[in-house]
């Protein structure tokens, strides 16, 4: 007995020549169904207005206090060399009391530690320093 691959009458299936595109729209739902429950969560912020950037330079004014740390931690008042924070505190006390408060102004260098210039704030805080700033170099303009 021979055995035929075909169909019973010996005709040849015909060969289907169209994509099933069941599977590829059952998919495509999917995904967007996902992308419209995801993307209200990523866009929604809480409404903050965010400061402008200006590049204004300010006016020093005299009686301010330029307080510079080199990257070994040594501080400077006024290019004159303060040997600790305990002096520093003391020079600081004295002119907290003055009206208007004079502003300090913290100069470091690049590669000074965090550290350095966390011991200089704490201090100025101690004292009672009511204004600090930080003065940095202005990036360049192309």
């Amino acid at each position: 007995m021979a055995m035929s691959l075909g169909s019973p009458d010996g005709d040849e299936d015909e060969v289907i020549g169209t994509i099933n595109t069941t599977p590829l729209v059952d998919v495509m739902l999917v995904l967007l169904i996902i992308f419209l429950i995801t993307i209200p969560v990523v866009t929604h912020t809480i409404p903050v207005k965010l400061p402008n950037e200006f590049d204004e330079p300010y006016k020093t004014k005299p009686e301010n206090i330029n307080l510079a740390v080199n990257k070994q931690g040594d501080m400077f008042w006024n290019e004159q060399l303060v040997p600790n924070t305990t002096a520093l505190l003391s020079k600081l006390k004295e002119v907290a009391v003055q009206v208007p408060q004079p502003e300090l102004h913290i100069r470091g260098d690049q590669q000074t530690k965090y550290e350095y210039i966390g011991k200089v704030i704490l201090t100025a805080q101690r004292a009672g320093i009511a204004k600090i700033g930080f003065i940095t170099e202005p990036p360049a303009r192309n």
